[in-house]
C-alpha cells in the first residue's frame, strides 16, 4: 500500500489541494510503521514544495 501512495503523490504533486487530499487518504490507509516510512519519503521528496503541509498532515499523528 505505501508504494501506492508515493505513486498517487507523485501524480498528483502539481496541486496543492490534491496533494494534500491524497495525503491525507494515504495517512488513513497505512499502518504505523509504513507512516514512518511515509513521512520520511514526503520531506525528502516534497519538503521545498509543501512544507506547511506536511507539517500540518504528519502533526496529526503525534
Amino acid at each position: 500500500m505505501l508504494e501506492y501512495v508515493k505513486t498517487i503523490l507523485l501524480k498528483v504533486s502539481f496541486d496543492k489541494i490534491l496533494f494534500e487530499k491524497e495525503l491525507r487518504k494515504g495517512f488513513r490507509m497505512l499502518v504505523p510503521t509504513e507512516l514512518a516510512e511515509l513521512k520520511a519519503w514526503c520531506y525528502q521528496q516534497f519538503a521545498k514544495v509543501y512544507q506547511g503541509i506536511l507539517n500540518r498532515v504528519f502533526a496529526s499523528a503525534v
